[in-house]
């Protein structure tokens, strides 16, 4: 029996119908040569054998007598692969969009508490003949960093699975649930602990409050201070209560030249995502002849994780950074979002001993769950000022290729979570010399997803081509794909060639609508 801290169930409490809080990935899937075998089988075989790996896998919740605190995670001694391993195949033409339009309805739809909170799906009928992998897993259990651990304990550095150990037999104690009492005692016992923490975290938190508000100056004594890097964010169309359908688009963005542009700009790579997401915004906003009051702010999550934590649990906070949209000109755009960014990161680096990772939970349940309920049934989402415009991520991931029960991952998108107020989450993840961009919203806010996620990709070239231009072009990096991967690579997100100035790879089979829609943007 596992408690969930403060934090992670959190995510349980806030979660509605209409903001379901589990994460997710698209794996687009390059078969081996001659492959004649059923991969749904496959999979189910690979994956069962490997679940015992990582906990998250084969656990799922045991809630408390009338939600009086936080559930516990309990082993399932009856996990039924059939369920969370399924198999779907699209309709004729097998178009990125028509998979772009499925993961966005299966992303839709809450996770079964009474089973691991877990779903993988292997979906069939790609244009190009690759298979794809989507997965979700609630944010209860797992957060990015954590993520990247779970999705090495699933896909390997070669096409020949490594072999693992059996795991060890359990002893089964033949319930289905925990008892009422024996839920009751350690409910209590866990409310003891953590207000335990929480008395012995108070000097800490007390010392970095002391030292944002108060700060010592030049002449070392201590003044009133109100803290710097706050912004007040403007009312836009993504601020609205959100209904529980999604859209969703993927692009793809090599990172050497990502990379190449930060060295040249003096920024950081995270600088650069945001300085692309600033200008996409932009152009998308612009399209809609929205007026902003002020600039755009988004709210960039932070890991609050020590170097080597690989727990399985969340640590994570926020900054608030903003995206300067007053500024016309990008590269003036970009140093300006870095010097936020560093406003930001220094103000949450001072708060982040008092942040709270785990408190008492006694009670808090159901009110947590309440005042979620009531804030997306009231719609104040669209009366109360916005504090935070986007949800901008950048997942680091590992820069070699991966393969999952023998096939080669060409493409790894991130599948995220809009929520009331903030009806759009753009999040990045690097993989194999990508930088994977993964746009998740609300339909009803952003039913054009599509068009947002073009305006990604022609304003990193815009961006590109303007740093190239602060000096000497620098040789050009092309991204290393394996040529196997190229002659299959048509159904992949339109992907950013590395040369610049060199227009983006298009699906051949694209729509004609979307064609348009990409010509306007340009």
């Amino acid at each position: 029996m596992n408690h969930l801290s403060g934090m992670d169930a959190s995510f349980l409490h806030f979660e509605t119908p209409e903001m379901p809080m589990h994460v997710g990935s698209l794996q687009i899937l390059d078969l081996p040569a001659g492959y004649a075998g059923d991969f749904y089988e496959d999979v189910k075989r690979y994956v069962a054998s490997r679940m015992h790996l990582a906990d998250v896998f084969q656990r799922k919740l045991a809630l408390m007598p009338f939600e009086l605190a936080n559930p516990v995670w309990v082993d399932d001694e009856d996990l039924d692969i059939d369920y969370h391993v399924r198999h779907v195949i699209l309709p004729r033409p097998g178009t990125w969009v028509q998979l772009e339009r499925y993961v966005a309805r299966l992303h839709s739809g809450l996770l079964d508490r009474s089973r691991p909170l877990w779903e993988t799906y292997v979906i069939e009928g790609l244009a190009s003949g690759q298979m794809a992998i989507y997965n979700k897993m609630h944010h209860a259990a797992i957060d990015g960093q954590a993520g990247v651990a779970v999705t090495k304990a699933l896909l390997g550095d070669s096409a020949v699975p490594a072999p693992v150990k059996l795991p060890r037999a359990r002893p089964r104690t033949h319930q289905y649930q925990l008892g009422m009492a024996e839920l009751a005692g350690a409910a209590l016992s866990n409310a003891v602990q953590q207000a335990a923490k929480i008395v012995k975290s108070v000097p800490a938190t007390l010392r970095a409050i002391v030292s944002v508000v108060y700060p010592v100056t030049e002449d070392g004594k201590r003044h009133l201070t109100l803290p710097q890097g706050l912004q007040r964010a403007p009312r836009t169309p993504f601020n609205v209560a959100i209904t529980n359908q999604r859209t969703f688009a993927a692009r793809s963005l090599p990172l050497a030249d990502i990379k190449a542009m930060a060295k040249r700009s003096g920024a950081s790579l995270n600088d650069i995502v945001l300085a692309v997401c600033a200008g996409a915004l932009k152009r998308y906003l612009d399209d809609h002849n929205v007026k902003l009051a002020r600039p755009l702010v988004a709210g960039v999550p932070i890991s609050l994780r020590e170097a080597g934590n690989t727990d399985p649990n969340n640590q994570v906070s926020m900054m608030m950074v903003s995206l300067c949209t007053d500024i016309t000109d990008p590269i003036e755009r970009l140093q300006a979002i870095r010097a936020s960014a560093n406003v930001g990161k220094k103000l949450t680096g001072s708060f982040k001993a008092a942040i709270p990772t785990d408190f008492p939970s006694l009670g808090v349940p159901w009110l947590m769950s309440g005042a979620a309920s009531l804030y997306g049934r009231s719609r104040l989402a669209e009366r109360l000022p916005p504090i935070v415009n986007v949800a901008i991520s950048n997942v680091p991931g590992p820069q070699y290729p991966l393969y999952f029960a023998g096939a080669k991952l060409a493409g790894f998108y991130p599948v995220s979570i809009p929520a009331h107020g903030v009806a759009l989450n753009m999040t990045v993840q690097s993989y194999n010399g990508a930088l994977e961009v993964g746009l998740t919203a609300c339909r009803r806010a952003l039913p054009d997803v599509t068009d947002l996620a073009d305006h990604v990709v022609h304003e990193f070239e815009l961006l590109r081509g303007l740093i190239d231009a602060l000096e000497p072009k620098a040789p050009a990096v092309a991204v290393d794909v394996a040529p196997a991967a190229k002659k299959q690579s048509r159904v992949r997100a339109p992907a950013v060639k590395a040369a610049a100035q060199v227009p983006v790879k298009r699906s051949p089979k694209r729509s004609v609508p979307q064609a348009r829609a990409r010509r306007a943007a340009s």
